[in-house]
C-alpha cells in the first residue's frame, strides 16, 4: 500500500457514479430520523430526556454505517428503526402507567438551589457540579444565588430557575467566572461572604479565618446583594 494515494483516498475501488449512490443513502436516513422523530412527537433536541438520548445513540450506528458502505443493505436498516419505534412507544406507554418505571427510566427532576443556596446534600449525592450550572444561571440573568428562590435541574438537562421579589433578596454567591470575584481565605474587609464551595452564606470580620460548618471549606468570596437588573 502506498500511503498518501489520492486515488485510494478519495474514491478506493469504487467508481464515480457511486457519490450518487452515497447521496441517496444520506437523503434517505435523513427521512427515516426524521420521520422517527416527527412520530415520537418532539420538536427538538434539548427536548429530550436521557432515555431519548439513548435510543437516538442507539440508531447512530445504523443510519451512520447505512449512509456510505456498499455492503449494509437499506431495508434491514429501515426493520432497525421500526423496532426501536416500537419499543419506543410501549416503553413511554409503560411510563404513562407507572411513576416508579417512569422515575426508573428519566429520572426525576432535582431541586439544586434553595432559599439562594445550593442544595449541598443533592450535588454530592448526584455528583453533581456547581460549574456545570453557573453558565445557564448567568444566561437566565442570574448574578448571585441569593436572587434565587428555586432551580430545579429538569430530566431533559434543562434548568428551571424561580426569583426572588427585589424586596426580597438576599447575599448570595456570585455566579461570574473565577476572573471577575476574589476568593479569600483571610477576610480582607468585614461583610457577608458566601462560600465558595457550598455557598453558604455567613457575616465574617476582618482579618477573620473561616471553616464553613456546612462543608469544612476555608475559601470565601464576597457575598452580593444586588437586584436584577
Amino acid at each position: 500500500m502506498q500511503a498518501f494515494d489520492v486515488k485510494r483516498m478519495a474514491l478506493d475501488k469504487f467508481p464515480l457514479e457511486y457519490l450518487g449512490e452515497v447521496t441517496f443513502r444520506c437523503f434517505f436516513i435523513f427521512v427515516v430520523v426524521f420521520l422517527f422523530l416527527k412520530l415520537t412527537g418532539r420538536r427538538g433536541v434539548n427536548q429530550l430526556s436521557l432515555f431519548e438520548v439513548v435510543i437516538i445513540l442507539t440508531l447512530g450506528s445504523a443510519a451512520g454505517d447505512v449512509t456510505f458502505y456498499d455492503d449494509v443493505p437499506l431495508l434491514p436498516v429501515f426493520a432497525v428503526f421500526f423496532s426501536i419505534l416500537l419499543f419506543y412507544r410501549f416503553s413511554t406507554w409503560l411510563m404513562g402507567r407507572s411513576h416508579h418505571f417512569q422515575n426508573w427510566m428519566e429520572g426525576k427532576p432535582l431541586i439544586i438551589i434553595r432559599d439562594g443556596m445550593f442544595e449541598w446534600e443533592t450535588m454530592d449525592r448526584e455528583n453533581i457540579t456547581k460549574g456545570e450550572f453557573y453558565m445557564e444561571l448567568r444566561q437566565k440573568g442570574v448574578e448571585h444565588l441569593g436572587q434565587v428562590r428555586l432551580a430545579i435541574l429538569e430530566t431533559n438537562g434543562g434548568l428551571s430557575v424561580y426569583f426572588r421579589l427585589d424586596e426580597d433578596i438576599q447575599p448570595g454567591l456570585p455566579v461570574l467566572p473565577e476572573d471577575y470575584i476574589d476568593i479569600e481565605t483571610l477576610m480582607m474587609t468585614s461583610g457577608w461572604y458566601a462560600c465558595h464551595q457550598c455557598s453558604l452564606v455567613k457575616e465574617l470580620r476582618v482579618g477573620e479565618k473561616a471553616v464553613c460548618p456546612r462543608c469544612q471549606n476555608l475559601t470565601w468570596v464576597r457575598a452580593l446583594n444586588t437586584v436584577r437588573a
